[in-house]
């Protein structure tokens, strides 16, 4: 996939924004929570059961710096456009739950 594909499967997930950080990282968030960041590959929040078996069946590893909150980093060029969606899906509704009800009422979630 291309960072191009992200960002069209990311921005089409309710009341997300999308900042340049850290370098040349597109960062999305929502609600100002970070859900992925697509830079050399594609880091996104999971579950601890889809952190498992993301960093051990090989598809996957650790995310720099972010792998202690379950983060998990794909390489693009390894990632499918179903498998994708459904990962961004799972890290918004993931940081979407840690926003206060008010918030997310606001925005629509």
């Amino acid at each position: 996939m291309t960072r191009e594909e992200i960002e069209a499967l990311a921005l089409a997930m309710p009341a997300t924004t999308k900042v340049i950080q850290w370098g040349a990282s597109d960062v999305y968030k929502v609600g100002g929570k970070v859900f992925a960041i697509c830079g050399d590959g594609l880091s996104f929040k999971v579950t601890p059961i889809g952190f498992e078996v993301l960093t051990h069946d090989g598809l996957g590893r650790q995310a720099p710096y972010c792998a202690k909150g379950h983060w998990v980093n794909i390489a693009l060029e390894r990632m499918e456009p179903e498998d994708a969606q459904g990962w961004l899906a799972t890290a918004h509704s993931l940081m979407a739950a840690k926003l206060t009800k008010k918030l997310r009422a606001e925005l629509g979630l």
